[in-house]
Parts: structure tokens; sequence; C-alpha cells
């Protein structure tokens, strides 16, 4: 039953984050996810980042791990710069906290517990919230 449940959870984020992305991406092309093409699928990005960490790809390359739970953003001083032929690949492994993602923008977008994602747009910080839900 709790696998159902977290699909239906999933599946609930989906239709909330698509719209507030749709919603704030008027006249932007930020924090809009994508399907990865060369870089790396979100399950091989899944497969190389262990619990207890939200980890970000770039091409199949792991370009930063993070553990913490904070209640401010954790800067993220590369600000890497996903595109629709290589989006930034956010995978978070934890079981029952949230992260959410800044982008330069300002917008944010949160990612459920065990759940992977790409994104384009150039990302900012990070913070993991100690919240099971987004």
């Amino acid at each position: 039953m709790k696998t159902s449940r977290r699909i239906a959870k999933r599946v609930g984020w989906v239709a909330v984050a698509a719209t507030g992305l749709l919603a704030t991406s008027v006249g932007t092309a930020v924090a809009t996810p994508t399907v990865p093409t060369a870089a790396a699928s979100p399950a091989q990005a899944a497969a190389s980042c262990a619990y207890p960490y939200v980890c970000l790809f770039k091409n199949g390359v792991k370009i930063g791990q993070f553990q913490d739970v904070t209640s401010g953003y954790q800067n993220l001083p590369s600000r890497p710069v996903g595109t629709a032929s290589s989006p930034i690949v956010v995978t978070n492994t934890r079981h029952d906290d949230v992260a959410y993602i800044r982008f330069s923008t300002g917008t944010t977008v949160c990612l459920p517990p065990e759940y992977t994602t790409s994104f384009t747009g150039t990302l900012t910080g990070i913070r993991i919230s100690s919240s099971a839900t987004c």
C-alpha cells in the first residue's frame, strides 16, 4: 500500500508542478523538466547517487551532492546550466525529505522523496527540508 500512495503523491506532484511551471515559465525558459538525451538517464543518476543524498548530474557526471537539512538555501557556486540537449539531472534519494531547487530567475521547484528529474536553466541553490511532502 505504501508504494501506491507514493505513486499517487508523485502523480499529484507532477500535475501541480506542471501547472506551476507553466505559469511561472511564461516569458522564460527555466525550470522546465525535460527528458535527458545524451546525458545520464534518471535511472542511471539514481543508481549512482547513494542514500541519503540529493545529487546533481551534468552529462552523466556527478557535479554535486548534498546531505544536510538546512533552513536556507545552500548556494551553488558553479551555477550549473542545463540545456535541452544537456539538462541537469537531479535525484533525491532521501526517503522522507523533500529538496527545493532554486533557479537564477528566483523560481523554485520541489522534488519529492525518492524522485529523479531533469531541468533546463541555471541552478543557483538547493535546500533539503525535513518535510515529507512538497
